[in-house]
């Protein structure tokens, strides 16, 4: 059972977060992708159960219920991460960040070192300017334009997003697979969040200064990335191994940007052992 909670911040914002129980497990905040609201992830309940998790998410600003944040930053997710774990009355906690959700499990794991167990960023991005990477190889044409776009300005990236028509090859034939099987709860999701402020505010934050460095974190990473994947290229996860101390990388061969979701398990495993 998903429990929904509006909970108040400081400056006058709400976040609307997600509580899948049980009570006394060691809480996993999933982060969501772009675009998404922040429902926990139906297809790894059972999962997260045999293993005794706790699911906990929330929307990020701008989808969902929760109120927009004009300028966030991928850091600014941090803060509110505290916010909903603290309105829940949890204290440590693990995050797994799928997609446009990776970067801000970073986040984290740079800025919450002393609340954050363990982060997993699966097929998340690295930061735009990233040195050594050449952030747009690799991409279906589609969303390096949309990268392009966002990195012109917030009226590039609107005018853009307002004409783009889906790309169908954005998705290898293992993400359709995914997503005729149990992750078609995800095109559920993103169904709702499609015409979101919040899908332009992701964009301008992973295009713009982080606020953070992955050198900066500390506390355990797992990179999960498919070797196939076209929306964010495997190079993103290679290069944040490389910056980050504490993170190791699993890479999976025949998977893309979404059929890397059915190792997720893997995940959970690994952060059960260092809970």
């Amino acid at each position: 059972m998903v429990t929904e909670t509006d909970i108040g911040l400081r400056d006058g914002r709400i976040l609307h977060a997600y509580d899948a129980g049980p009570a006394g497990a060691l809480p996993v905040f999933w982060l969501h992708g772009t675009p998404n609201v922040g429902a926990p992830p139906e297809p790894l309940f059972a999962a997260a159960a045999q293993r005794g998790l706790r699911w906990v998410s929330y929307d990020r600003p701008g989808y969902g219920g929760s109120t927009e944040q004009p300028g966030r930053t991928v850091a600014s997710a941090a803060a509110d991460i505290a916010a909903v774990a603290d309105g829940l009355g949890i204290g440590r906690f693990a995050v797994l960040g799928s997609s446009g959700g990776g970067p801000h499990a970073l986040a984290c794991g740079a800025l919450l070192a002393e609340r954050v167990v363990a982060a997993v960023s699966a097929a998340g991005l690295a930061p735009f300017d990233a040195e050594g990477l050449d952030c747009l190889a690799g991409m279906a044409e589609s969303a390096a334009a949309e990268m392009r776009a966002a990195a012109a300005g917030r009226a590039e990236l609107v005018k853009f997003l307002d004409s783009a028509e889906f790309d169908e090859n954005l998705f290898t034939p293992a993400d359709w697979e995914a997503l005729s099987g149990p992750w078609s709860w995800l095109a559920r999701i993103a169904a709702q969040a499609m015409e979101a402020v919040g899908m332009v505010d992701d964009d301008l934050a992973f295009v713009a200064p982080w606020g953070f460095e992955p050198g900066q974190i500390s506390v355990p990473v797992l990179l999960m990335h498919g070797e196939q994947d076209r929306c964010v290229p495997s190079a993103h996860s290679k290069w944040l191994a490389r910056r980050c101390r504490s993170a190791e990388v699993q890479l999976y061969a025949d998977d893309g940007h979404v059929s890397v979701l059915n190792s997720a398990a893997d995940a959970l495993d690994w952060i059960c052992a260092l809970a």
